[in-house]
């Protein structure tokens, strides 16, 4: 096989293929039907035209038909008067046109079998077109049954075109939801690492850890602030604890002096360990009073 025999072969088999994968059998049946019908109506139209013919050939020998008969009275009234010349001639007519009805009525007689014969032929195709008609429906409601079976089978196994379709839709939305939630991941991590402030500043890593350390320094110079005042207020808070200690003591001491006017000085007179006892009580207390204050 040469070249182009081959390359011929070739071509023909990929336009096979393309035509029998666009080929719809339920078209091609109609078209069928439709072609069958044109072929019907081509030989109805054949039988109308040979009986148009037939027609004219009958309407022609009626006409000669008449001749004839013209012809034979030509000839009886020319012998009647005596003129067979005349009645020569009008046989001689008579006879043509004779030869020519019968040439009308063997034409005229094909013509009849011809039709005779269109028709048959009319009628059994009429029959096979309506065999046709009825096959191809049968075959139309088979294909159609067995399509949409294919189709439901398809769409039951994921199977096919648009299955195919929405199975790959399914895994393209899949992947690019995939995608974006890494990319929220990314930007979250690139701005709790400031990498956007690092893009967006004109200022290098040297830069940025001297801004940290002076700013650190100011937090421990504003920590160390407020270590002393809270130092300063533990401070006045010792010192109002030990006025309110010390007040307390005068309180007593007052209480101990008012105790001492109401009672009986007479007796506390006469009775002189009493005073001591009371003095050395009075010594105690300024001593306790003293205490904190030291």
């Amino acid at each position: 096989m040469g070249i182009l025999s081959r390359a011929s072969y070739v071509i023909r088999s990929k336009v096979n293929t393309l035509l029998n994968r666009a080929e719809d059998p339920t078209e091609s049946l109609d078209y069928s039907y439709e072609q069958m019908r044109d072929e019907l109506q081509d030989v109805k139209q054949g039988i109308a035209d040979l009986t148009t013919q037939k027609k004219r050939l009958e309407i022609q020998k009626r006409k000669l038909e008449e001749n004839v008969e013209k012809h034979n009275r030509q000839a009886r009234e020319a012998v009647q008067q005596d003129r067979d010349d005349l009645a020569r001639k009008a046989l001689e007519k008579k006879k043509s046109k004779m030869t020519q009805i019968e040439e009308l009525e063997g034409q005229i007689a094909d013509l009849n079998d011809t039709q005779d014969q269109l028709v048959e032929k009319k009628n059994r195709l009429q029959n096979r077109i309506e065999e046709f008609r009825t096959k191809k429906e049968t075959m139309k409601a088979r294909y159609e049954a067995a399509e949409a079976s294919s189709r439901v089978s398809e769409a039951m196994t994921g199977v096919g075109d648009e299955m195919e379709d929405v199975s790959r839709s399914i895994e393209r939305a899949e992947e690019q939801t995939e995608e974006m939630e890494a990319r929220s991941e990314a930007m979250d991590e690139l701005e709790e690492t400031g990498a956007f402030e690092d893009a967006l500043s004109d200022k290098d890593s040297i830069d940025r850890e001297l801004e940290g350390l002076s700013t650190n320094s100011e937090v421990d110079a504003e920590l160390e602030t407020l270590k002393g005042e809270l130092g300063k207020n533990d401070s006045t808070a010792e010192n109002g604890a030990a006025e309110n200690t010390d007040a307390a003591v005068d309180a007593e001491l007052n209480d101990l002096q008012a105790d001492i006017d109401g009672a009986d000085l007479e007796a506390d007179l006469e009775d002189g360990d009493l005073d001591a006892e009371t003095d050395v009580e009075l010594e105690e207390s300024e001593a306790d009073a003293d205490e904190p204050r030291n």
